[in-house]
């Protein structure tokens, strides 16, 4: 439970159709188990205490009885476990039928919450034998225990009241499928899981569609979402059931199993991400039309053993295919994002300033696109390199190489003389390599970058990527400024995937084997004297690693993650990679820098966004240059 994480449980146990006992002894050892394993959540299938496939038996009331009696066999099971725990039986109330999931705990019947659509259509003829369940809450007398009334209806959510944000609601089977599922009364109410006991039989496809309606019901409400599914044991005379079962959250499958394999599966929700992601859209909240019942109840507080996996990239698919698919996707963003540009202005060239780093080599990579699409002539990109005090050959050549494979103008304008008079004007001691040193390098070579674009009466293209922007490493007014930055909104570890891409496109040209190159050389600005020929400014070594600092960045604006938690997850993901001081350092260093240089993105030049993180002061990120660190920093320092 600790930073928002729980831990819940689909478990679908083997039954036998008409025999509460037995699977009431079932359901109470798979139960125990998965409150062994730390489930704090765990639900069962529809009907688990009867069978789905009971058909006419629902009649009578020898099993109606039997199956009550057990659910409270199950119930005092319960009482020494600390979980929240739902089962599925038939119950009689008023004459009627219904097909109800039973909520328990701690020894107790909270509620029960009834079917809300009954299916008669196909292979189901529900209608026959159960009632729609009634929205708004009523009294339901426990039978056998004297004067004791639970809730029952459909409206229903069950609040945690020791765990910010945990609050339950439930659906059964069919109630997902429906054009206006409870589920969603139940998010605006305020729930923030969703559980929903089912018995769907299988046909050919029906798993793929019923993953999809988890997944995008799950997105639609922001929530988490446990569907667990009948399977072994029930009746085969017309359908099979599979024991399908699945966790998302927001979207995302955590966990599913396979067909016909009555297992239990586990996924850890990320209550507080939800919440976050709520606050975010801003349209939750709403009063549903009808009355809701909110039953309260207490877990232990204690620390989720966490199975769930964290990518250490997470701006970066991890499957090959997806991962080239984004790539294509972000490299079109960001060409049709300057295409309109220059559709805008009517200009015709480009100038770009050309190092030899993963930066400008994708800046030149999507200026080429953008006037392939518009029918320019490369010929009117200018890709200007700037040698100056830091340069080395390698990044030099990689230049010089990749403007000629690309077929764009190559212009080449050493810096040295100008930067070594402007040092002189100012008083600047050239053996002094302090931070004007370098930056008065970098306000020059924009300069140039300026005037020539004023020359040829171009546009300049921004290089600098928004990890660079995000810790603020990029000289004010030096590579700073541009035109239109086409990186603005992609992170460095993205970007690296970003010339892969483009390379393995060009299968084993000239282009292709300067890319590689490219991507072999370290990450720096060559700001600084080399020796012996190599890089001695490796940005790395200085900020940190950047696969740290994009991870930092992803959990803290697109998860709402505090430090503790983002420390939490990221010992998790770089296991084996990363020490823990090490992780912890370079995140001190982080929301150092994040915070002490927001000046610099407040006034960014125009650049498209490419995903769901952006810094931008005109999108995502509305923040004042002047804010204080003093509260995410003092929680860094509590975790030494």
């Amino acid at each position: 439970m600790k930073h928002g994480f729980i831990k819940v449980a689909a478990v679908t146990p083997k039954i036998r159709v008409a025999d509460p006992a037995y699977n009431a002894e079932v359901i109470c050892d798979r139960m125990k188990e998965a409150w062994r394993m730390g489930a704090k959540v765990i639900v069962f299938p529809e009907l688990c205490l009867t069978g789905y496939t009971c058909g006419d038996l629902f009649m009578q009331s020898a099993l109606l009885t039997e199956a009550f009696r057990q659910l409270l066999r199950v119930a005092e099971a319960t009482e020494e476990m600390d979980a929240l725990v739902m089962v599925g039986l038939p119950v009689e109330r008023d004459g009627r039928l219904y097909n109800v999931a039973a909520v328990l705990q701690r020894g107790e019947v909270l509620g029960m919450v009834p079917k809300a659509n009954i299916p008669s259509y196909a292979e189901f003829y529900e209608g026959r034998h159960f009632a729609a369940g009634n929205r708004e809450p009523a009294a339901f007398p426990l039978q056998g225990i004297q004067g004791k009334t639970i809730p029952f209806g459909t409206n229903i959510l069950f609040a945690c009241e020791n765990m910010q944000g945990l609050t339950v609601g439930c659906e059964i089977c069919e109630d997902l499928w429906v054009a206006n599922p409870p589920g969603t009364g139940h998010a605006l109410k305020g729930a923030t899981l969703i559980a929903n006991l089912s018995a769907s039989n299988e046909t050919i496809g029906k798993d793929e569609y019923r993953e999809l309606l988890v997944k995008s019901g799950s997105a639609r409400l922001i929530c988490g979402y446990i569907y667990t599914s009948a399977g072994e044991g029930e009746s085969t005379q017309d359908l099979v059931f599979g024991g399908h079962n699945l966790i998302a959250e927001n979207g995302t499958i955590l966990t599913q199993t396979k067909t016909f394999q009555c297992e239990t599966i586990y996924g850890d929700i990320d209550i507080q991400r939800i919440l976050s992601e709520r606050r975010r859209m801003g349209t939750f909240g709403e009063e549903p039309q009808s009355a809701y019942a909110v039953i309260p109840f207490t877990l232990k507080e204690e620390e989720t053993k966490l199975g769930r996996k964290f990518d250490s990239m997470p701006f970066v698919p991890s499957d090959p295919a997806q991962r080239s698919r984004r790539c294509e996707e972000i490299l079109s963003i960001q060409s049709y994002g300057l295409k309109k540009r220059y559709e805008h202005t009517g200009l015709k060239t480009a100038v770009v300033g050309l190092s030899g780093g993963l930066d400008s080599t994708l800046a030149l990579l999507v200026t080429v696109r953008t006037f392939d699409m518009l029918g320019l002539e490369r010929k009117g990109i200018y890709a200007v390199t700037m040698p100056c005090f830091g340069t080395t050959d390698r990044t030099y050549q990689n230049a010089c190489g990749l403007a000629r494979a690309l077929g764009v103008t190559l212009e080449e304008i050493n810096v040295k003389e100008a930067v070594t008079v402007h040092f002189r004007d100012i008083g600047q001691n050239p053996e002094n390599h302090d931070v004007t040193y370098e930056n008065g390098q970098a306000r020059e070579r924009t300069q140039v970058l300026m005037d020539i674009a004023n020359r040829e009466s171009g546009l300049v293209i921004g290089t600098g990527d928004m990890s660079e922007l995000a810790l603020g490493w990029a000289t004010y007014n030096g590579d700073h400024m541009s035109m239109y930055g086409v990186n603005a909104g992609v992170p460095k570890t993205l970007v690296r995937h970003l010339v892969k891409y483009y390379a393995d496109i060009c299968g084993s040209s000239m282009l292709a084997r300067v890319l590689q190159d490219v991507l072999d050389t370290p990450v720096s600005p060559e700001l600084l004297p080399p020796v012996n020929g190599e890089i001695v400014q490796k940005t790395e070594d200085l900020v940190g690693p950047y696969e740290l600092h994009d991870f930092f960045l992803y959990y803290m604006l697109r998860g709402g993650f505090p430090p503790a938690k983002i420390y939490r997850v990221a010992k998790l993901a770089f296991a084996g990679q990363y020490d823990n001081e090490v992780i912890l350092r370079w995140l001190q260093n982080f929301y150092r820098r994040f915070f002490a240089q927001q000046f610099k993105r407040s006034c960014l030049p125009d650049g498209p966004k490419v995903g769901s993180v952006a810094v931008s002061p005109r999108g995502d990120l509305r923040m004042p240059s002047d804010a204080s660190a003093a509260l995410w920093l003092d929680e860094v320092e509590k975790l030494r």
